[in-house]
């Protein structure tokens, strides 16, 4: 019996094992000659209805809109979030924060009575509400909101007072005291990536004490500087459960225009009046 190479084996192996996806090619030898050979996986196309591309290929489509013509909305499903957090690990990532600060958090709670208990996950980023009652509490104008929905933070006029973080009804945002992970932790110093800057707003930030962002109120921004460029924010594609979505509402065709009119959206303390773009299924 003839042996057969471990690279022959694999090869037979990745073959077989492509053939329930395979279809039979003719291709063409060196010499010319037609002849069939082993079939070769097949290419499946994704779904136009993945829930991504779908996003994706709105968010194009609002770009090409004037500003003050398309509204950013996100849409979290409740029942799908899991509460693995990974959108606030992608979060701090994308955007380098540092010890203390946080843009998303998911509240858990617990709900019911022993022993029929079960938990609900809620993520919480900056609400940009259409009334925020962030801006007009600052003094120096450093909170705005754009004509497509997004409230941002302009660093170099804000003076750290945080006024609007007391004003904020859902605790959306937090300060940069300028701390650090490593420092006088039993490290040599500050490690190299916390100075990594940070590119929010479509500027860089390099973290030196003194400069902004230290020393400045901050929060999430739907991460204006992805959005921008055609990218969806990051805490929609890290969800391993497809919870969050992101697009223009103005547009009637789009996902997010579906799901905040279905009949189980809910969105936080509208009591409040301050009309959040945030908008919860239950």
């Amino acid at each position: 019996m003839r042996k057969i190479k471990r690279k022959e084996f694999l090869k037979k192996a990745a073959i077989a094992g492509a053939g329930i996806f395979s279809i039979p090619v003719v291709v063409k030898e060196s010499h010319g000659k037609e002849t069939k050979k082993t079939a070769i996986p097949k290419v499946i196309k994704r779904s136009n209805k993945c829930l991504l591309e779908r996003m994706e290929r709105e968010l194009y489509n609002a770009l090409e809109k004037p500003l003050n013509k398309r509204h950013w909305v996100m849409v979290i499903d409740l029942k799908k979030c899991t509460g693995c957090n990974a959108c606030t690990i992608a979060c701090k990532s994308e955007n380098k924060l540092p010890l203390g600060v946080i843009y998303r958090i998911v509240i858990e709670e617990e709900i019911g009575r022993y022993p029929n208990v079960s938990k609900r996950f809620t993520p919480r980023p900056c609400m940009h509400c259409d009334i925020p009652l962030c801006v007009p509490v600052c003094p120096v104008g450093a909170t705005k909101k754009r004509e497509d929905g997004i409230v941002t933070i302009d660093y170099e006029r804000c003076m750290g007072c945080r006024y609007c973080m007391v004003a904020c009804p859902y605790n959306a945002r937090t300060f940069d005291f300028g701390e650090f992970y490593t420092k006088d932790k039993g490290f040599f110093g500050i490690m190299e990536y916390e100075n990594i800057p940070t590119y929010e707003y479509n500027q860089n930030w390099e973290r030196q004490k003194g400069k902004s962002p230290v020393g400045n109120a901050r929060k999430c921004h739907y991460c204006l500087h992805r959005i921008e460029r055609g990218l969806l924010t990051v805490c929609v594609t890290t969800c391993m459960g497809r919870a969050t979505y992101f697009g223009d509402v103005n547009d009637d065709n789009s996902l997010v225009a579906e799901l905040v009119s279905s009949p189980n959206v809910m969105r936080l303390k509208e009591e409040v009046g301050t009309n959040p773009q945030v908008f919860y299924l239950m």
